[in-house]
């Protein structure tokens, strides 16, 4: 039993060790991509008509999305020998038109951060793929998006310190602040390719993670394409609503009479903490299948949550925080298990032969067109409306649709798992 005991504890601290490699290293990708928009650009033309900063976040989303779409061709195919180099190599690319960025006029300076963008796009498939199909890739999975939650703000502090205390430029700050975490990323790589590959029992459990061709890429999509088609209006929906609550909750939240700087966190960090404690739950559940479908049940209960407190803030029963609040969790609960637990389980519910990365982004290249969208129209135009009714009129939408295709997708899935158990 005691050898047993020390076993179980050894797994969860491996699990934890390379939740945290994990972690570290993805939060570093952030100081090469968010620092400049601490900047201000006060004395930089506008283009187009455009101001020269909103420019800047279009031509990286723009940079960032290409890379998605491309990213489904490479990390589907992506190989297991010199992962750690190439990200390394894409870090690096990523780094060189920052350098550049100070000393080309507009708009080619502009073209630096779309340039800047895509590499960066690829990094997250390669991490991911150290550690998917192992016991504890859901515990993994969800340190990999607290990391988003966290770094993004955390890589700005960093630029905004620099330039406090070193008084850098807003042209140069991206770059400084990048070179920063040069040294940092190359240890975590170094870590992260020490990592070793799954066990028998984890090939065994979740079924063994190998590139995929293109013919496999389309039989895949061919066996379970009315599945893969909802998944993708699902992940749209998702991410459109939660970029519009992302890029607008300053208006919404003025629109709602609250003005202080604490309600982003206050409204923020409880969702974070939730969300994630149920994601990294789902390690203690060995039943693929189970945790497979109960992502699904995730989903429609978060566009089921949207739905009920909009209706109870629509007739006044809750106030704006509280609406605001559950409308987050619903949506980070319907969002936050395609980027995690979701398609590790149904690779190893179906015993399929590929990789998480193809699936995620395919779910990201069509999620992040719906990001630049609703980046564009914040960056080029300045509509005067109400922004809280219109993202509650927005959300009952919606989550009315995003409901009846959830429900439609779970019944799909589950007569698959049944045909699949019978054969």
């Amino acid at each position: 039993m005691t050898a047993f005991s020390n076993l179980k504890r050894n797994q969860y601290a491996n699990t934890i060790y390379i939740a945290l490699v994990c972690f570290l290293t993805y939060s570093c990708i952030f100081a090469f991509r968010k620092p400049f928009t601490v900047g201000l650009y006060k004395d930089m033309p506008s283009f187009l008509g455009v101001d020269f900063k909103n420019l800047l976040v279009i031509a990286q989303v723009l940079g960032y999305t290409a890379s998605k779409f491309v990213g489904v061709k490479f990390i589907s195919e992506l190989k297991y020998v010199g992962r750690g180099k190439l990200i390394l190599i894409l870090v690096l690319i990523s780094l060189l038109p920052l350098l550049i960025f100070p000393f080309v006029s507009t708009p080619l300076n502009i073209l630096c951060l779309f340039v800047n963008g895509f590499p960066l796009g690829m990094t997250w498939g390669i991490i991911f793929s150290f550690v998917e199909g192992r016991r504890g890739t859901d515990f993994i999975g969800a340190a990999m998006g607290a990391s988003i939650i966290v770094s993004s703000g955390f890589a700005k502090s960093v630029g905004k310190w620099m330039q406090l205390y070193f008084h850098i430029s807003d042209m140069w700050l991206p770059f400084f602040t990048g070179l920063v975490f040069v040294i940092p990323i190359i240890i975590l790589v170094y870590l992260l390719e020490q990592i070793p590959p799954p066990t028998n029992e984890e090939v065994e459990l979740k079924s063994a993670r190998v590139p995929m061709s293109s013919v496999e890429r389309k039989s895949f999509l061919q066996k379970f394409m009315p599945g893969v088609l909802s998944f993708i209006f699902i992940y749209v929906l998702l991410t459109l609503f939660r970029d519009l609550r992302d890029n607008f909750a300053a208006d919404i939240w003025t629109n709602l009479g609250y003005n202080n700087a604490n309600v982003f966190t206050n409204s923020e960090l409880p969702i974070a903490i939730i969300v994630l404690t149920i994601i990294a739950s789902m390690i203690l559940i060995k039943n693929n299948c189970m945790v497979f479908l109960i992502s699904q049940y995730m989903i429609i209960v978060g566009f089921l949550m949207a739905l009920i407190i909009t209706l109870l803030f629509e007739y006044q029963l809750v106030n704006g925080f509280h609406w605001m609040l559950f409308v987050g969790l619903g949506l980070y609960i319907g969002y936050t298990p395609f980027n995690s637990i979701m398609f590790d389980r149904m690779i190893a519910t179906f015993r399929l032969k590929g990789n998480v990365g193809f699936l995620i982004y395919l779910m990201d290249s069509f999620g992040y067109l719906a990001s630049v969208m609703v980046i564009s129209i914040k960056g080029a135009t300045h509509i005067n409306l109400n922004w809280a009714q219109f993202y509650a009129k927005g959300v009952l939408y919606c989550s009315v649709i995003g409901l009846i295709v959830s429900i439609l997708s779970l019944l799909y899935y589950s007569r698959k798992i049944n045909q699949f158990n019978y054969e």
